[in-house]
């Protein structure tokens, strides 16, 4: 298994919006976003970076491995 990034929720949302994501509201520090049917909530706090168990579930949901997410993130 490769070793996952730390992004900040900044950094996920622009990986995110690369992947075709958009934002569709914002609700307090947590930024909802889409793509078809897939629906994502992403959590912002200034620089923080996101915590991995949180990360591990958005890739799931984004229904990737963690193979193809750190592959898409290093491109």
């Amino acid at each position: 298994m490769p070793k996952l990034p730390h992004p900040s929720g900044r950094e996920m949302l622009r990986f995110l919006e690369r992947q075709g994501y958009v934002v569709l509201h914002v609700r307090g520090s947590h930024h909802y976003c889409a793509k078809g049917a897939r629906k994502l909530s992403v959590p912002v706090h200034g620089r923080k970076e996101i915590r991995i168990g949180t990360l591990r579930n958005l890739i799931r949901s984004m229904e990737l491995s963690a193979e193809e997410f750190v592959s898409l993130w290093n491109d």
